[in-house]
Parts: C-alpha cells; sequence; structure tokens
C-alpha cells in the first residue's frame, strides 16, 4: 500500500487527539505501519491543535511536510485554512462547517473567514474539498460534542480500513451511555463522503465526456476552433 498521511487541525476540546487516536489505532489493527505526532500548544485554552498521522507498509517519520498530506481534515474554519498548505495537490480538504472564533476575532481585531474564503485559501492547494456540515449532523443527532466524529466518518470512506474496525474502536473509547449517538453520527459521515463521491465521479464523467467532443471538433474543423 501507498503511504497515507493525514493532516488533522482544530482547536482544544473539539476530539482532534481523540479522532487522530482512533485513526492511528484503526489502522495499526488494520495491519500498517502508523507513526503520529500531535501539536497541542494552548490547546486547554482554545487554541490550535494538530495532528499528523502517517499510514503505511513501513513509515519511518511522524511529522508530514508540507505540500503532502492526502487528507486535511479540518475541525474547524479558521484552523482547516491555517493548514491549507500541508495538503498535496491531489489531496482531500475535509472541513466542518464549525466556527470557533479566536480572541483576536472577539476583540474586533481581525475578522472571522467566511465559508468562501477558506475555499478560495485552500483551493491554491487542492481543488478537491469538501465541506461537511458535522455540526448541524450532530446537533440533528442530539449533541454537538460527535461533530468530530462526523468528520472521522466522512474519512474513514476513503481509507483501507475496515467499517467494522472503526465501530468497535468508537464503541470502547466512548462511554457506554454515548455509544449510539457516536455511532450514528460516524455512519452519518460515512453517508456524507458516499454523496460526495458519487459528485466527484459524475464530475470526472463530464470531463471524459467533453474532452472527446473537443477532439472532434477540432478534427472536424481541421485543427482550428
Amino acid at each position: 500500500m501507498r503511504k497515507i498521511d493525514v493532516l488533522m487541525a482544530g482547536v482544544g476540546g473539539q476530539g482532534v487527539i481523540l479522532a487522530s487516536d482512533s485513526l492511528a489505532e484503526v489502522a495499526m489493527r488494520a495491519g500498517f505501519d502508523v507513526k503520529k505526532s500531535d501539536a497541542i500548544g494552548m490547546a486547554q485554552r482554545g487554541g490550535s491543535v494538530v495532528s499528523h498521522i502517517r499510514i503505511g507498509a513501513k513509515v519511518f517519520a511522524p511529522l508530514i511536510k508540507k505540500g503532502e498530506a492526502d487528507f486535511l481534515v479540518g475541525f474547524e474554519r479558521l484552523e482547516a485554512a491555517r493548514c491549507a498548505s500541508y495538503i498535496n495537490p491531489n489531496g482531500l480538504a475535509i472541513i466542518s462547517d464549525q466556527e470557533l472564533p479566536p480572541l483576536s476575532v472577539a476583540g474586533d481585531a481581525a475578522s472571522y473567514p467566511d465559508q468562501e474564503k477558506v475555499a478560495r485559501v485552500v483551493s491554491l492547494y487542492t481543488k478537491r474539498l469538501a465541506f461537511v456540515p458535522g455540526l448541524r449532523i450532530a446537533q440533528a443527532l442530539g449533541n454537538a460534542r460527535v461533530a468530530g466524529v462526523v468528520l472521522l466518518g466522512f474519512l474513514s470512506a476513503f481509507l483501507p480500513v475496515e467499517v467494522a474496525l472503526w465501530q468497535e474502536d468508537i464503541a470502547r473509547r466512548v462511554d457506554a451511555k454515548f455509544r449510539e449517538i457516536n455511532l450514528k453520527a460516524f455512519a452519518q459521515g460515512r453517508e456524507e463522503a458516499m454523496v460526495f463521491r458519487s459528485t466527484e465521479t459524475e464530475a470526472k464523467a463530464v470531463v471524459r465526456e467533453e474532452v472527446p467532443k473537443r477532439l472532434r471538433n477540432i478534427t472536424r474543423n481541421g485543427g482550428r476552433r
């Protein structure tokens, strides 16, 4: 298996470390070598939290270089924009709809970027971008704290790990009274990913259809448009 690099970014209290621990654990149980590193900083005061997770047949170092992440999982919009330079040109940015403005925004020293602005920043590095309504799904389920699990479910649809391993790991990590809602959040995240994947497939199909048509027109017009 080729190496897979996943960068997770959010702020303290969003469950970034829990999600990255879960990913590392299920990947190891699936038989892969895994290296992981966390940068927590002032997490308990709402500061940035970043986890590097590298998966492969053999991984020699835990840190992902800028421009090499296959997946950027942004638990919070601004933190996703901050880490956009890590993703590679074919990588997928999975970004939650959650907003947690920093103190500089609360003090009117800065403005919080809207979704369009974040999309422009991320598109400088990759065109594959999925905004996931993680917080809205979690709130609809009855607990905003499972928004991170929605993102984990979305990511899981792109990784070579059986869904049963994910479900077992989630069930083991959370208290029994929160088990059902976490598993539902994970399942809904996967459903969102399936919709996104089908959209990507349709878009590629359109491109494949359009290119031959253009080629046919060029041939018909003697090489002139």
